[in-house]
């Protein structure tokens, strides 16, 4: 992920007038994170949220007069996490005094942090793997404390096409569960996230489809289904929906436009690529597959309409 350049008022003033750092503002060719903390708008408005929400945590460390941790989704976004509906505009940290202040683009959450709950990444105090996992799980609404437990769980315990370590995987749920448990509040949906959570969900669009397939009837949900290819090497199918005799996969159109997954093809090689590959599943499986795109998954209703115009329904 490409990390934003931060600009500090000092800096810029190296170079240019105070009057002309005011009108670079003013016509919005420069971007304030905070007093006297800066960045290019142009790179600003192409970065991932994930790299915002680490530049606005660089920028307030450079603003506090006291050490800061960072919690939940801005010390997941560290961590390199994927977010999903991420908030551009705050950064959380933990407060490690009683009653927390308000201050803004802030948002400052009580609780007990032991130093081994704490890491350092990239310059940033943030909360451990299993503890960031935890309060996230906790707090968050069910979609974003999903996709952030299952890239945790992608990130630690996928090595390799097809191969995930599942007790790896159950000791680091069960450590996220039991620092749940240190708090007062969230317990239960910290519990539902966790119990749900799947580290061979590759993709935030996998993690939505799989609660969005939950939401419209379906509680046989298999992830990464090897099936036999032509030559040595399996396909793998986002998800097998064996109640439907079907198989589905998540389509994120960044697979035809991202250099590192292109690997020197054009767009239009890939995607005859994976109209032959869907072929030959189809074929030798006698199974129906259906693709959606984020398009599909605002809504339950909306991906039920999608897999309706393959045929596919859940069990009844």
């Amino acid at each position: 992920m490409a990390t934003l350049t931060l600009l500090t008022r000092t800096q810029l003033l190296d170079t240019t007038t105070p009057r002309r750092l005011a009108t670079a503002v003013t016509l919005g060719d420069l971007t304030r994170l905070r007093v006297g903390v800066y960045v290019d708008t142009v790179a600003w408005n192409a970065a991932k949220s994930e790299a915002r929400v680490i530049a606005r945590a660089h920028a307030l460390t450079l603003c506090s007069p006291t050490p800061t941790v960072f919690a939940h989704e801005t010390a997941a976004a560290a961590h390199g996490l994927p977010l999903y509906r991420a908030d551009r505009d705050r950064v959380h940290v933990i407060a490690r005094e009683a009653r927390p202040g308000a201050a803004r683009g802030v948002i400052r959450h009580r609780g007990d942090l032991p130093d081994d709950d704490v890491v350092e990444i990239g310059g940033l105090q943030v909360t451990s793997l299993a503890r960031t996992v935890s309060d996230v799980a906790r707090t968050a609404s069910f979609e974003q404390a999903v996709t952030v437990a299952d890239a945790a769980l992608r990130q630690q315990f996928v090595t390799g096409p097809g191969e995930y370590d599942f007790i790896e995987a159950e000791r680091f749920r069960q450590e996220a569960l039991s620092i749940a448990r240190r708090s007062a509040h969230g317990l239960t949906r910290a519990r539902r996230v966790l119990e749900f959570a799947d580290g061979r969900a590759q993709l935030p669009g996998e993690s939505i489809s799989r609660i969005r397939l939950r939401e419209i009837g379906f509680r046989v949900i298999e992830l990464q289904v090897a099936v036999p290819g032509r030559g040595i090497h399996p396909y793998y199918v986002d998800f097998g929906l064996d109640e439907a005799n079907a198989f589905g996969e998540f389509d994120g159109a960044i697979k035809y436009v991202d250099g590192k997954i292109l690997d020197g093809r054009t767009s239009s090689q890939v995607f005859d690529e994976e109209k032959q590959r869907e072929d030959w599943i189809r074929g030798t499986t006698q199974r129906r597959i259906a693709r959606w795109g984020w398009p599909h998954l605002a809504t339950a209703a909306d991906l039920r309409t999608r897999l309706e115009a393959f045929s596919i329904r859940p069990p009844r």
